[in-house]
């Protein structure tokens, strides 16, 4: 049976994605069927989650299929929401961790969607590992299923291994780092390869391409070796599982390298590659039993080896080449990584397949900020001239002069002026929106206050903590974190303290104009007897000068009529740039909004901009023919006392009455805009809020991993136990056991007790590369259990070798492949063979004891006086 190896998934605590997503979605969408409708697929995006990570997952494809679908719309998904500002914590645990004494386990909580993702894949490839390794690799559905999945595992990992550190804002879980996700996405690698090669067996392919498959597996094997040789954080069980799969599949190649040699009538290459092949398996035998089963591969190879060294010795007596001399066996990959690319699942559906991408939405508010500025602009000229032409006829005291002819009634315009600022409410309701004012402005100010509160409180508790931990308190600091609210308060007291300049104005414009206000609030007769009389100009109701005054004071009411259509007609103007926007995303990747803006608005309103400045030209004309015509009048009129401080009031209403329509229109929008501005407040105080309770959530997890680690340290220095004291050595385990269906412990499962240490290798020709042999018999038989045999003098081989690893004193150590260092061996290069050179302060493995000598089963680590006692 073979063994692969699998890999737990991780686990993740439960998140509520429902409430800051549709907080969002109210905040964003207006009430109607689109904001129903995405508020229905953020329930389904919670109950994915949950599904995909809030259960158990069974080791089969439709389990898989969810992980899938939730990868999938994560990605989809995140650039449609602003997560980084909803400040969801994601919190992880590593895959690969078992907790301390006291319960705890690694784990990370990060506020970055990023790191969701990159969990989420890494769930995917572990399930594909894990239903990869149950599947029937007798069947040849099994086969593909099982190559399909290993693939896949091994793209995942590779894409988390490319991409974790540009998606995280610190250092991640050891099981999600770039080294950990290599070395796992090339040992899914292997096990694929060696999925090939067992269905090319299966299939009866000829013996060169199984080969090549084998020795192209066995090469993935040692690649994958010396990748977690000083992984400290995987199972210990994985280095001799992936050891021992190089030698089998070293040893496979040559076995059917070796056939091939037989149909070539090589024979004597036949028998050098099936000794070489016989020795291998002997290795993992000696050395891996209890990982892996050799025995159907052993014996198949000692078989094949007894009947070609007995027809070669009785029928061909072809000489025995040495390894050294045979050719190298070829390679072929037929696997590779599956790439990430989004949609996985076949049965992938967008649920916010309408909302447009974040990106989109920016551009498009920008757009709408263009052209609000665009109409403020328009119709500010035109508002603008409008005040400008009502000053200039009050100050001519104009059409009120013209109708003022009798010198002792209100004129017309005066009266009109009078009714128009009583059904407005007159006084009365101008100083109530006066007195509004200050409670509204006081009412903003307290909201940002409180919310710029908040964070200067959760900044001021992580400056202290951070004080107090220092380089333990490894989370970005509030500060920096801060920035952009920070920045978004200061524009918002910088709009209110602007408000209250603006308010100052326009209370001071009242205070002015209060009293005459007040006047064309009364009652005609009242009005009448406070405008003083003058003498009677009726000589000049017949005059020409009268005439044209009044036909270019019509003119004037006319370019006033036709501004207030045009005026309308640019509030009215509506067109969305969504489409355009979205097509530009897709085409070029970027969006230029600036560009796109700018052109449709000269498109909407190019011709606006014209009619307003014909406008403005048509009145200025008007108003230079006003000012002549009225210099005429006036000299024809009749100056007198009287006449003077009549004229006088007269202007005063007219100013009056225009300022009071100016007034009532800045307070009206000053209390919109006190009132808009307070739900925009709510909102940023509502960000505030989820920041700062997600910074509580992600400083409690924290606390909580720095309180376990402390816990876990050690609170004396560490100590040698006397050897008199210590127990006896462990012998090693009698008889292999089955070899395990997954390697990696799963969690809540107790570690199995680590196996005897086995006696060194004997070293194979195949073994070192270059070095001429010393002696070319085999070893006659295994050594007894607990003695090291003698050693074998290296002898001249190939360059793909097996690795022989060898404990070097403290378990969980392996050397690296032989075939990977070919500087081991000096015979190829001239050099003698040194051996090997133990470090300062390590044990090195012993060689053969000398006669009559009990040789130790477990080496003695230097400096130490006791023997190695498994950690569990």
């Amino acid at each position: 049976m073979a063994t692969f190896i699998s890999v737990p998934l991780k686990k993740s605590t439960e998140v509520d994605l429902v409430k800051p997503l549709s907080k969002f979605v109210t905040a964003t969408y207006p009430q109607g069927e689109e904001q129903a409708e995405y508020l229905r697929a953020v329930e389904e995006l919670n109950k994915l989650r949950k599904s995909a990570l809030g259960r158990p997952l069974d080791k089969h494809e439709s389990s898989l299929d969810i992980l899938l679908r939730y990868y999938d719309q994560l990605c989809v998904v995140e650039p449609k929401f602003p997560f980084p500002e909803l400040c969801l914590t994601f919190t992880w645990k590593d895959a690969f961790d078992k907790g301390s004494l006291f319960g705890g386990s690694v784990k990370l909580a990060l506020a970055c969607l990023g790191y969701e993702k990159t969990c989420v894949l890494f769930n995917i490839g572990a399930l594909a590992s894990q239903i990869a390794s149950e599947q029937n690799l007798d069947s040849d559905e099994g086969l593909k299923a099982a190559a399909k999945n290993y693939q896949l595992a091994s793209g995942a990992f590779a894409h988390i291994k490319d991409t974790v550190l540009s998606m995280l804002s610190r250092e991640p879980t050891m099981d999600i780092s770039p080294e950990t996700a290599g070395t796992l996405s090339q040992i899914m690698l292997a096990q694929a390869q060696e999925v090939f090669c067992i269905k090319a067996t299966s299939d009866r392919m000829k013996d060169a391409i199984i080969a090549k498959l084998a020795n192209q597996a066995a090469d993935f094997y040692g690649d994958a070796f010396k990748q977690c040789q000083y992984k400290e954080n995987l199972p210990k069980e994985v280095l001799p599982v992936l050891a021992a799969k190089h030698c089998m599949m070293q040893a496979t190649a040559e076995l059917h390298q070796a056939t091939l040699a037989n149909q070539k009538k090589r024979f004597g290459e036949e028998i050098a590659r099936l000794q070489h092949a016989a020795e291998l398996t002997k290795t993992v035998a000696s050395r891996y039993d209890e990982y892996v089963n050799v025995k159907d591969l052993s014996e198949r190879i000692n078989k094949a080896l007894t009947a070609a060294k007995k027809d070669n010795d009785f029928i061909y007596h072809d000489r025995v080449p040495e390894l050294k001399d045979l050719e190298h066996i070829g390679k072929a990959t037929l696997v590779k990584a599956t790439a990430i690319q989004t949609p996985l699942s076949q049965k992938f559906t967008d649920l916010f397949e309408m909302m447009v991408p974040m990106a989109i939405q920016q551009a498009v508010s920008v757009s709408n900020q263009r052209k609000a500025d665009t109409v403020n602009r328009l119709v500010g000229s035109l508002r603008e001239a409008t005040n400008l032409c009502n000053g200039v006829l009050a100050s001519l005291n104009l059409p009120a002069a013209l109708e003022d002819l009798s010198g002792d009634s209100v004129p017309q315009s005066i009266l009109e002026k009078s009714r128009a600022i009583m059904s407005q409410g007159g006084l009365q309701s101008v100083e109530m929106l006066i007195k509004e004012l200050p409670e509204l402005l006081t009412r903003n100010r307290e909201i940002l206050d409180e919310s710029l509160k908040m964070l200067d409180d959760e900044e001021t508790t992580d400056n202290e903590l951070r004080a107090k931990f220092s380089q333990r308190w490894h989370r970005t600091p509030s500060g920096d974190l801060y920035k952009p609210l920070r920045a978004e308060g200061g524009n918002f007291r910088n709009v209110l303290d602007k408000a209250v300049a603006a308010d100052q104005v326009v209370r001071e414009r009242f205070n002015t104009h209060c009293e005459m206000i007040g006047l064309l609030c009364r009652p005609e007769n009242e009005l009448n007897a406070a405008i003083p009389s003058a003498n009677p100009t009726k000589t000049l109701q017949g005059s020409e000068v009268v005439s044209v005054l009044r036909a270019q004071l019509a003119q004037l009411d006319e370019v006033k009529q036709e501004r207030e259509v045009l005026e309308g007609e640019v509030k009215s103007v509506t067109f969305d740039l969504t489409a355009s926007f979205l097509t530009a995303l897709a085409q070029d990747g970027a969006i230029n909004e600036e560009g796109l803006s700018n052109g449709a608005l000269q498109t909407h309103y190019g011709n606006h901009t014209e009619r307003v400045q014909k406008s403005l030209r048509a009145q200025e004309d008007l108003l230079a023919k006003i000012q002549t015509s009225h210099q005429e009048f006036s000299a024809l009129k009749q100056s007198t006392t009287e006449a003077d401080a009549r004229e006088e009031v007269l202007k005063k209403l007219a100013a009056a009455h225009d300022s009071y329509i100016e007034i009532s229109s800045n307070l009206k929008e000053g209390t919109k805009f006190y009132n808009d501005l307070t739900e925009i407040l709510l909102k940023f105080q509502n960000k505030c809020s989820d920041i700062v309770f997600a910074r509580k959530t992600e400083r409690d997890e924290l606390l909580k991993e720095l309180q376990q680690s402390i816990a876990r340290e050690p609170s004396a220095p560490s100590f040698n136990v006397p050897a008199y004291q210590s127990g006896p050595a462990p012998t090693p385990g009698s008889g292999p056991t089955p070899a395990p269906r997954t390697v990696f412990p799963q969690p809540n499962q107790p570690k199995a007790t680590p196996p005897a240490r086995p006696p060194p290798p004997s070293i194979t020709p195949q073994a070192a590369a270059g070095a001429p042999p010393a002696s070319s018999a085999p070893p006659s038989s295994n050594p007894p259990a607990g003695t090291n045999p003698p050693p074998v003098a290296p002898a001249a081989s190939q360059a793909q070798g097996p690795p022989y690893p060898t404990y070097q004193g403290y378990p969980g150590y392996y050397q690296m492949p032989m075939a990977y260092n070919p500087y081991m061996y000096g015979g190829q290069y001239g050099v003698p063979y040194m051996p090997y050179q133990t470090p300062p302060g390590q044990g090195g493995y012993p060689g053969a004891p000398p006669p009559n000598q009990q040789a130790y089963p477990y080496p003695q680590q230097a400096g130490q006086q006791q023997p190695y006692y498994p950690q569990q």
